[in-house]
């Protein structure tokens, strides 16, 4: 009878095969192209590039004490990015995707899948490989002389003329298996007994438990000489709860626990303690009042300020917002200019895997362009110094750094990963309070704000639109300048325009916090973090929420073990 040690070796022994045996057919499909594709009388590819992500999923969702749904899946997703031209200019400039309508003059008539074999079967590899190279390679032929053909008539100017691709160094790296226990026993157990605690609040009438696993395995190879193998874990329990105000305004509350293992996240009793907390947040919000719309100081709490940077500053930092037209480009041209508080600086580390006790979910070691992630200084003293770069550069800027990123088999782009956000003007949480009260009063203000909580948030970076940002608070207080009492408050959200809003803080507070989380935008959703300190803003504009009240259940619930009326 093997021991568990024993299974868990031969486990490691076959993965270990598999992943060098799917390297091994994309290395040869991926030699054979770059040797024998060509259409007669056009260019052959200068550049191919070949990745397979292959993910497992176990997941179970809890609601009312029951077990709800339970799932255990695999994907397996290739990309292939195959470019004509050289480095300099190729056929990446413009449209280069395969039309939507197919048939005719406009398209193919048939596109191929972009889903791998799931057991190591190098023939089939090589098959779906094949067909995806020659429809990547005739768009990409298709594109790259379409723009020559615009340029017999179109001047480019001197801002557009640019290079393409980046030239980056091939790496080779094999990263040894991770494991990835799941105890859907223990998680099933727990996310019921989590979700059976709601039963003593007939006021929060519908809440679920979520529990998550994911392993991303990532088999990478390019024609530069690239050859990588990683492997990457999140594991995640989701607590959420919706409620209804007395005068009919809907309010949810959540807690989310992140972690790169099963063992790191919290036990159920850390996991109980917050769920009452997160009750006792809805509840206290069913009945407080609704504030007007506000423009004054405001402290943010440091989760809070986290997602501030993300939207007004992360997301105009990205590379390839800066020569796009339909962007508003924020920041270009503004290298070595002021752009922030001289006492501010922004970072962002995909290499950082935790900070304090706290695991943080935008660490990776190599990009989806195959570069390695590597910690850039974005912002330093309120200096602007650098974008956040994959392998589509920015004038000034000739190499990627490490920030290439998508979800699944979508097309990368500079994306955020571990944004920090870093204070010398740091000054205790009490003296950020009284510093809060003596700015209201100078602005002659009743009271103030305190936001300790935000949800997320939104952002408008293209030119169709204004360059705004919305964030979405949950728990506001006002706090009463003569008498300096807080008072819960709700029914508003954090509106602005960037640069202004952020150039408004004039001090920070001297403890850090991490916000963990998810971030959507071109390329597709991808783990981030932030972390960031408490944030004095003078002036922070809140606009009324969307109005949206209606009626609670007129019944009360069946499953609640109070049976008061849950109409009123």
């Amino acid at each position: 009878v093997a021991t568990a040690a024993e299974a868990g070796t031969r486990t490691e022994v076959k993965e270990r095969d598999e992943r060098r045996l799917a390297l091994g057919a994309m290395k040869a499909e991926l030699k054979r192209s770059m040797e024998k594709l060509r259409l007669d009388g056009h260019d052959a590819p200068y550049f191919i590039s070949y990745q397979l992500k292959d993910t497992r999923s176990h997941g179970i969702v809890a609601r009312y004490g029951a077990l709800f749904d339970k799932r255990s899946q695999r994907e397996a997703k290739l990309a292939v990015d195959v470019r004509v031209g050289s480095y300099e200019h190729d056929s990446s400039e413009g449209n280069e995707e395969i039309p939507f309508f197919l048939g005719g003059d406009q398209g193919p008539t048939y596109l191929a899948q972009t889903d791998a074999p799931q057991s190591p079967d190098p023939e089939a590899l090589h098959n779906a490989l094949w067909l995806l190279t020659d429809e990547k390679y005739k768009a990409a032929l298709s594109n790259f002389l379409k723009r020559k053909a615009q340029g017999v008539y179109a001047a480019e100017s001197e801002e557009e003329a640019g290079v393409s691709f980046t030239r980056e160094k091939p790496v080779v790296f094999v990263q040894e298996p991770v494991d990835f226990p799941f105890d859907e026993a223990r998680w099933t157990r727990e996310a019921r007994a989590l979700s059976d605690v709601f039963r003593d609040y007939p006021e929060i009438f519908d809440s679920e438990v979520r529990v998550t696993a994911d392993k991303l395995i990532r088999i990478q190879t390019n024609s530069e000489g690239t050859e990588l193998i990683t492997e990457e874990t999140l594991y995640a329990v989701h607590v959420q709860a919706v409620t209804r105000a007395t005068d009919g305004q809907l309010l949810d509350n959540s807690r989310d626990f992140y972690a790169a293992s099963e063992g790191e996240l919290p036990s159920f009793e850390r996991m109980r303690e917050e769920t009452g907390r997160m009750i006792a947040e809805l509840l206290a919000l069913r009945t407080a009042p609704v504030i007007e719309p506000y423009t004054g100081p405001a402290i943010l709490a440091p989760e809070a300020t986290g997602v501030l940077f993300h939207e007004t500053v992360g997301h105009r930092l990205e590379g390839e917002r800066q020569d796009d037209d339909n962007e508003g480009r924020t920041f270009k041209g503004q290298v070595g200019n002021r752009v922030l508080p001289s006492f501010l600086s922004v970072i962002d580390d995909p290499t950082a895997r935790t900070f304090g006790d706290r695991t943080l979910n935008g660490f990776y070691r190599y990009d989806d362009e195959a570069v390695p992630g590597q910690k850039t200084v974005l912002i330093e003293d309120g200096v602007l110094r650098n974008f956040l770069l994959s392998r589509k550069p920015v004038k000034g800027f000739t190499h990627s750094n490490g920030h290439g990123r998508a979800q699944a088999n979508r097309k990368p782009m500079a994306r955020m990963a571990n944004l920090f956000v870093r204070s010398s003007k740091e000054v205790p949480y009490t003296k950020l309070r009284q510093m809060l009260i003596e700015e209201a009063k100078r602005q002659k203000k009743p009271y103030a704000l305190i936001i300790r909580d935000m949800t997320g948030g939104n952002t408008n970076t293209s030119t169709y639109g204004y360059q705004a940002f919305k964030g979405v608070p949950r728990m506001v207080y006002r706090v009463d300048v003569a008498t300096g009492k807080e008072e819960l408050v709700r029914g508003v959200e954090i509106v602005g325009t960037p640069l202004t809003s952020i150039n408004k803080i004039v001090a920070t507070g001297d403890e850090y916090a991490v916000f963990n989380g998810f971030c959507g935008a071109e390329s597709g959703y991808v783990p981030v973090s932030t972390v960031a300190p408490a944030a004095l803003i003078t002036e922070l504009e809140l606009q009324r929420t969307v109005k949206a009240h209606e009626r609670s259940p007129i019944l009360p619930g069946p499953w609640a073990k109070s049976k008061k009326p849950a109409g009123r």
